[in-house]
């Protein structure tokens, strides 16, 4: 690696943590503290367990360019806040993922193009879901042929809309509950359908009765907003960088695809369309694949007027 002088402090200075780093000092749960006592590496929320987000934040030296990550084998693209001058990045905890330490791997890119890798071993916990069983009509759960043609083609155009990754970040600042109903079910509940099909609720449900106006969650593009099998009337936006939230159960479409949305802004009506045993309104959000709780993304605390 080749550094200018400007650069070989930065890169002393950085060697020195991260030689404190691997040599087991001792760290706070959420954080590694470096020698002036600022936290290398910091994540929200502190507690992390299966099925969580996780907004990762770097502190940085002054001279960085660029920051990536390496996270459970997923690319974590960061970005740079102008308020604190810190690096974010945002990633997501598979449902599936067994309680232990994982690998945060964190490149620096210095403006001279030389480059600096942090790891870090981080705690996964295992979260208490609960289990519950629903009633629905038969139809969802012994379709017919005809149906299972809806579902093939269905599952054919999931496939392709998930698949979207825009490089580029469209999300900005706190994310937002689309209404302001209750919620009447939790993310990773287990679910037995009339006795015969087990699933996990992949969403947080609210009660919505129908007719309520539903909101985007933060900006983006609408690339899905038509009715389905399952989720009935659905509508889904891209919020960048494998970043989606989705829509199900709507009764009326209020955006069409190819939308540009802004935060809060009103892309449907709540209904009770799809597999739903009543109105209400299901949300789901998905990372580079991974379905996460909307409800501690919510939660969240964003970084401000981020680059």
């Amino acid at each position: 690696m080749h550094l200018d002088m400007k650069n070989q402090v930065s890169f002393l200075l950085r060697s020195c943590q991260l030689l404190l780093l691997f040599m087991g000092m001792a760290c706070a749960p959420a954080n590694c503290v470096s020698t002036n006592g600022v936290p290398l590496v910091q994540w929200q929320p502190k507690v992390l367990t299966n099925g969580s987000p996780v907004l990762f934040e770097i502190k940085a030296l002054p001279k960085l360019r660029k920051v990536s990550g390496l996270w459970m084998e997923h690319s974590v693209s960061f970005f740079r806040s102008t308020v604190n001058k810190e690096w974010y990045g945002l990633a997501a905890i598979p449902l599936t993922t067994k309680a232990g330490a994982y690998e945060l791997r964190v490149t620096e890119t210095l403006s001279s193009g030389g480059t600096i890798e942090l790891t870090r071993k981080i705690r996964i916990s295992s979260a208490p879901y609960p289990k519950i069983t629903v009633k629905v009509a038969k139809k969802f759960t012994e379709p017919s042929p005809d149906q299972l043609t809806t579902i093939s083609a269905d599952k054919s155009l999931k496939a392709k809309t998930f698949g979207t990754v825009t490089a580029d970040r469209l999300w900005a600042g706190q994310f937002v509950a689309p209404v302001s109903d209750p919620i009447s079910d939790i993310f990773g509940t287990a679910r037995v359908f009339n006795e015969q099909v087990l699933s996990r609720h992949q969403g947080l449900d609210f009660a919505a009765p129908p007719g309520t106006d539903v909101h985007a969650i933060n900006s983006g593009v609408v690339i899905l907003a038509r009715p389905m099998f399952f989720e009935g009337n659905c509508v889904v936006i891209d919020h960048g960088q494998g970043l989606l939230s989705l829509y199900l159960h709507l009764s009326a479409f209020k955006v069409k695809e190819g939308d540009q949305v802004h935060t809060g802004e009103t892309i449907a009506l709540s209904g009770g369309t799809g597999r739903a045993t009543g109105p209400h309104l299901h949300l789901a959000v998905r990372w580079q694949g991974i379905y996460l709780s909307p409800a501690i993304l919510l939660k969240l605390k964003m970084p401000g007027n981020p680059q």
